[in-house]
């Protein structure tokens, strides 16, 4: 498929079954319209002469698909462009919580109030971030579905969003907490938490640590991957790359659980069976949800051992730029942004009393 360009147009031009066609996509030849042609809008076309659609399109009596067979479309015009994880994430949103509902519906058939009486459905069980994620999912699909005048607007336009209150809150645990679960948690488990909290690495970072990862001699641990739903991915960001201290209240613990696993095991955290960790909600369930009732201590979701060491470390007195490499910010600010209210005094940098 060609694209070109004709009086300030773009234009395709493309062969199917031997014959040759050519068609407007009645777009001014623009560095950025290009960019949604190549990206968005041949894969598309492509899509439908695969599918014996495009065609069939053209004809002012086709029916409007429905969002099932649409969807399909909008998944596959988007999969270049997004990462493997991403897409799958997408998709299994789709098939949860859009699907059940709204699959067997025509496009033209989904109202704002339909949408509206949903999403009012949905906040019963899940908070208002995770619903907003799966609505840029839906969002997406009849946006796609808008710009193939499919459908005349976008009903999500006309339904807003649920306040994206602030689902992690900050919870820190205080020093007699931190070591009271420390003591309490299952051995094997222990130095899952104190790296935790004395690192303030992300939990996905944790289950994807190697020990070809730590460096004894320097006492630093190298984060180079995250795992997340069975895969090994990447750091979160492009400054999560990065080494972390191992301050002093970690190392008998790291060195503990060194003494401890089998050395043969590539990870550092492996299941009974030798396996890394697929994600961290049975470590959640199993280890962290039974030690705080254990202990009686309110419950907190694994992030806030990120919030603790933030803003234990901060109120410890300790160089903002060294919290910020810690926690894997892009920059300083966004830890002051985040951690401000914690300064309080200076000490030692890593000590605990």
């Amino acid at each position: 498929m060609t694209l070109t360009s004709r009086n300030g147009k773009l234009w395709i031009t493309f062969y199917h079954q031997s014959t040759r066609y050519s068609r407007s996509l009645e777009l001014d030849d623009t560095k950025k319209n290009r960019k949604l042609a190549e990206q968005q809008i041949i894969p598309e076309i492509v899509y439908k002469l695969n599918h014996g659609m495009f065609f069939k399109s053209e004809s002012k009596q086709e029916e409007v698909p429905t969002l099932n067979r649409f969807s399909e479309i909008s998944f596959e015009i988007h999969k270049h462009e997004r990462r493997e994880l991403t897409q799958a994430n997408y998709i299994r949103k789709y098939e949860l919580h859009i699907k059940p509902y709204f699959g067997s519906k025509r496009l033209d058939a989904i109202k704002p109030s339909t949408l509206a009486s949903w999403q009012n459905k949905l906040m019963e069980t899940h908070s208002a971030k995770t619903i907003r994620n799966i609505r840029t999912v839906f969002q997406t699909i009849m946006e796609d579905a808008m710009m193939d005048d499919l459908i005349k607007i976008n009903p999500f336009t006309r339904v807003k969003a649920p306040r994206n209150e602030e689902v992690r809150q900050k919870k820190p645990f205080n020093q007699e907490e931190i070591f009271s679960i420390l003591s309490t948690v299952t051995e094997s488990m222990r130095c899952f938490f104190a790296i935790g909290f004395f690192t303030g690495m992300r939990t996905g970072e944790i289950i994807g640590l190697k020990w070809e990862d730590v460096s004894w001699d320097e006492r630093i641990i190298k984060i180079r991957r995250s795992r997340r739903q069975g895969t090994e991915t990447k750091p979160k960001t492009k400054s999560s790359i990065r080494d972390v201290e191992i301050i002093d209240a970690l190392f008998p613990y790291l060195t503990r659980h060194r003494e401890l696993a089998d050395m043969s095991n590539v990870y550092i955290f492996e299941t009974s069976r030798g396996k890394p960790f697929n994600t961290t909600a049975k470590i959640g369930v199993w280890y962290w949800r039974t030690t705080l009732e254990k202990l009686g201590i309110e419950y907190r979701n694994l992030y806030q051992m990120r919030h603790t060491f933030a803003s234990m470390m901060i109120s410890h007195g300790e160089d903002i730029l060294w919290v910020s490499n810690m926690l894997g910010h892009k920059d300083s600010s966004m830890t002051l942004q985040k951690y401000a209210r914690y300064f309080k005094r200076k000490d030692k940098k890593g000590q605990l009393s």
